[in-house]
């Protein structure tokens, strides 16, 4: 893959996909193929996603201490790493990511979970502010929450 351009400007993003495991895992890589063409990193908070390149902790609001632990990771990771974007589909973990990926001024993708056809996941909802595009897989929660509906990906 071709990394620097003959100005030595990049010629392909440099990408951070990151979610929590399970059902977030699969839809993140259900979008990974609209970014063939970049350079993409994994990200995921459960050790079982054996292709995930790097582990952070799972974590949730009944998890304070373990929030910070991921906080912590996150803030390595997107340091570390340096992303131009990051794109997750949740959840905590990939918000975390987010924070600090808006911080260092990558721009940012979240795309909420298919299972929350009613209204945005808490998650989600904190994402609104850090997001550069804002997505849910739902046309009637697009209507009430104001996120971009551009389809699903399952």
């Amino acid at each position: 893959m071709k990394v620097l351009g003959a100005k030595g400007k990049r010629d392909t993003p440099r990408i951070l996909a990151v979610s929590s495991g399970g059902g977030h895992w699969q839809q993140l890589h259900l979008v990974l193929p609209a970014f063939a063409n970049a350079k993409v990193t994994l990200a995921c908070s459960s050790a079982a996603q054996a292709d995930a390149a790097h582990v952070l902790p799972e974590c949730n609001l009944r998890t304070p201490l373990k929030v910070l632990a991921c906080l912590r990771e996150a803030r390595r990771l997107v340091r570390r790493l340096q992303p131009e974007i990051v794109i997750s589909t949740g959840a905590a973990p990939g918000l975390l990511v987010l924070l600090w990926a808006k911080l260092f001024g990558a721009r940012t993708i979240w795309i909420d979970s298919v299972a929350n056809a009613e209204r945005l996941s808490l998650s989600g909802r904190l994402a609104y502010p850090l997001s550069d595009l804002w997505l849910t897989q739902w046309p009637q929660v697009s209507e009430e929450s104001g996120a971009t509906y551009a389809g699903a990906v399952l």
